[in-house]
């Protein structure tokens, strides 16, 4: 394959990527001209590629409009290492809900961003922005420092390098000040986060550790402020990750 022909099937993924991920949260059929808005694509182009798109399942229509396929669901149930991590810890989630009323979270690290792989939210709980699939900074999440305390440094160094955005005004957007959070975390095995991510909202988390100690996910509890103490949380979130993590070895 020339070069010319590598770029263009480059070209040709990056640009599928943006049409599937222009979808948001709340999002239930977008418009080509929407479409064309959000991904700085021609129009003529999202034509041609949702056209694609919609004989391979990956789209639907939705009379003018168009939508995400059930075949991306599909193929989003084939990712095994999630699943399995889902699956293994979907009882511990629920436990933990159970016995403090808050959400609980599953969450990888993907780049610099947390994934939530699972979402399970209590009675008592803010209503939080997280949901399964969605993203956030791992710097300011308890689960994304979780993951950053237990493994390798070059994690910590791309994170950094990236940029610490401030989320709210108690975000950690301090380079020294990031790394002695994390060394604390590596030592006590729970990691906090204190109105880090929005005001109002705290959480507790653990690392699921694999069998050198890396840390491959993360679990926590997040709650309102003014309802939950951390440190009482915290036991439970770390027992239960502990314990998950023999399950997982």
């Amino acid at each position: 394959m020339c070069a010319a022909e590598r770029n263009d099937d480059v070209s040709t993924a990056a640009r599928i990527s943006a049409l599937l991920t222009a979808f948001r949260p709340g999002d239930d059929a977008l418009g080509v001209s929407e479409l064309a808005r959000r991904t700085a694509l021609p129009k003529s182009s999202v034509h041609r590629l949702t056209g694609h798109l919609v004989a391979y399942g990956l789209l639907e229509r939705a009379g003018p409009s168009l939508r995400l396929g059930l075949r991306l669901f599909e193929i989003g149930q084939l990712a095994t290492r999630q699943r399995g991590i889902v699956d293994a810890a979907r009882p511990y989630l629920a436990d933990l809900r159970e016995a403090t009323r808050n959400t609980v979270h599953l969450a990888v690290l993907e780049g610099t961003e947390v994934v939530y792989l699972d979402v399970l939210r209590g009675p008592d709980a803010p209503r939080l922005p997280s949901r399964i699939g969605g993203r956030f900074p791992a710097h300011a999440t308890a689960v994304g420092k979780a993951i950053l305390a237990n493994g390798p440094q070059e994690r910590i160094q791309a994170v950094i390098d990236a940029g610490l955005p401030r989320l709210s005004p108690r975000t950690v957007t301090a380079p020294g000040l990031l790394r002695r959070q994390l060394e604390r975390i590596r030592a006590e095995g729970i990691a906090y986060e204190r109105e880090e991510s929005g005001p109002g909202v705290v959480c507790a988390a653990s690392p699921l550790l694999d069998s050198v100690g890396t840390a491959v996910a993360a679990i926590s509890i997040s709650g309102w402020s003014n309802r939950m103490r951390t440190d009482r949380v915290a036991p439970a979130v770390r027992t239960a990750a502990l314990a998950l993590s023999r399950g997982l070895c």
